[in-house]
Order: C-alpha cells, then sequence, then structure tokens
C-alpha cells in the first residue's frame, strides 16, 4: 500500500472514530478515572446522544469538601435542555482531608496537586475523545470552584471560551502576582448576604480563606480587561425566594467579551436555583461565545 493511501485511509479511519465517539451518550452513572501527576482522578461524565451546534463542552467545579454530584448542581439538567457535554471531575483531599481545588489558600500551602493542568489536560482528553470541539470548552464552579474559574482565566484563558465563577472569590494573591494575557468573557453570580465568600471582600483574612477582593472589585478588574464600554442593569423576575436580583452586563468589550454580575439581593452562599434558573443563565452567556 502507498504511503498516500496509508495517510488517507488513516484520516478516515480517524474521522470516523470522531464520529462515532461524538454520537455516543455518556450518562452520569459511571465514575471514570483520568491518570494525572502520578494520581487517580476521578469524574462524572454526561454526554448527550445529539450535541448542540459547536460540540460544547462545560466543566463544572464543586465546592470545598464537595463530592462529584452531577444532580446537585442545575448543569445536568441545563445539559439535558440544551444539548451540550457536561464534566464533574473530583478535587484532590488537602492536609484536612477535605476534597479542593489548589486555588493558594493559605491552609493549602505546601500541596502540591497541580489542578490548572488537571482540568486542562482533561477537558483536552474529553475533546478528543468524545469529538468535542477545543474552541468550546468552558468552565464554571461553586465556591472553592468559583476560585478555581477566577484562577484559569488568569493562567490558562486560550483553554476556555469563557467562564462563570458562582460564589467565588479572587483571591488577594492572585491579583497581586497574576496579570491577565487577554480579554475572557466572565459572568458572576453572588448573594450579598454569603456569610462564607463575602460580598465587600475580606482584606484581613478574618475568614481564613487568605485575604480577598470585594466581589465588584473583582468582577471590575475583567470588565477592564476586557474593555466593556458601557453597562445595561436589569431587574429579574423574582423566584421562589422572594430576593431581588439585578443583572449588571458590562458590554462593548474587546471581540465581543463580556462580564456579566448577578447581585442577589440578601442572597447566601448556594447556587441560588431557588432565586434563578442558574443552569440556564449559564449556558445563556457561554452560548453567545460557542463557535460554530
Amino acid at each position: 500500500m502507498s504511503r498516500k493511501l496509508l495517510l488517507t485511509v488513516s484520516a478516515l479511519v480517524l474521522s470516523v472514530m470522531c464520529v462515532s465517539a461524538a454520537g455516543r451518550g455518556v450518562d452520569t452513572d459511571s465514575l471514570f478515572v483520568f491518570r494525572h501527576d502520578g494520581m487517580d482522578r476521578r469524574y462524572r461524565l454526561y454526554v448527550p446522544d445529539t450535541l448542540a451546534a459547536g460540540r460544547p463542552l462545560v466543566i463544572m467545579l464543586h465546592g470545598y469538601g464537595g463530592q462529584v454530584s452531577p444532580e446537585r448542581f442545575g448543569m445536568l439538567d441545563a445539559a439535558r435542555r440544551y444539548g451540550f457535554a457536561v464534566c464533574f471531575p473530583q478535587g484532590a483531599e488537602d492536609g484536612r482531608g477535605k476534597s479542593c481545588w489548589n486555588v493558594g489558600y493559605p491552609f493549602q500551602e505546601g500541596l502540591r496537586t497541580d489542578d490548572v493542568d488537571f482540568i486542562c489536560r482533561l477537558a483536552r482528553y474529553l475533546v478528543k475523545e468524545y469529538g468535542l470541539d477545543e474552541r468550546n470548552v468552558f468552565c464554571t464552579g461553586h465556591s472553592n470552584g468559583g476560585e478555581m474559574c477566577y484562577l484559569m482565566a488568569y493562567r490558562r484563558p486560550e483553554v476556555f471560551a469563557a467562564v462563570a465563577p458562582i460564589a467565588g472569590l479572587t483571591l488577594e494573591w492572585m491579583y497581586r502576582e497574576l496579570e491577565a494575557t487577554r480579554p475572557v468573557p466572565l459572568m458572576e453570580l453572588h448573594g450579598t448576604a454569603d456569610k462564607t465568600s463575602l460580598w465587600g471582600g475580606d482584606p484581613r483574612n478574618e475568614g481564613g480563606w487568605g485575604a480577598y477582593l470585594a466581589v465588584p472589585l473583582a468582577v471590575g478588574y475583567w470588565t477592564a480587561v476586557n474593555r466593556c464600554t458601557y453597562e445595561e442593569t436589569e431587574e429579574l423576575p423574582v423566584g421562589r425566594s422572594g430576593r431581588r436580583v439585578t443583572a449588571h452586563r458590562f458590554r462593548g468589550g474587546s471581540d465581543g467579551c463580556e462580564v456579566w454580575l448577578y447581585e442577589i439581593e440578601g442572597g447566601t452562599h448556594s447556587w441560588s436555583d431557588d432565586v434563578v434558573d442558574t443552569g440556564a443563565e449559564i449556558w445563556r452567556f457561554f452560548s453567545m461565545y460557542v463557535s460554530k
């Protein structure tokens, strides 16, 4: 067989494999293992039988001490409704025996787990394995997972088309030591009465998570990076909780990169499904950045 013919056959086989991978659905019943830095890292995965245009993938990160619980967050319901793949990785344990993402909390000093690299490599593997589109990979997370979203925006903006931290924080060390290298679309949903991740920040580290910025300041950093030129506000319909939600949408950014801040009046440290359909709102934001 000639080399040219062999290459052609190989390309056709690879094409068939990709189509086959994209066409096989995966539900969250199975717990998968991904080997990274000598550790078996676990995750659950949902891939619909028919993917939405752009074959998008969302990485969903749990909070500190959390477990792989796809049904707990609204992203699985949103994935089923809108046809995107979603992965739920499991954080490794820290010195306290708590599952976490290594974002540089003071008590994580000495923790060698490189979660930035793990998540990026896992995303790359899933894209290849299931015929997804590397241009349409997104990251969202709650609490500690939200901090990871901010860290990804700083360190690996080329991997994620947009990020959506929920009740997340920008730690002061990130703000002082890291510098954004490119615009990143970002959405933050945060309660003003959150007693774990304070809306007004914690400059003296009274909560033990390390000093961190006030939410409006953290979000404002990305509006500046994205060069957003104006703000539009919208009062969303009151949900079951009766709390008012103000959507601040900063628009006119470079390459259409917007920043959205959903301010939940009196909201606590939660995913906030009783206030808004958080999963649907996140996908509404992400879908603006799906390349087809």
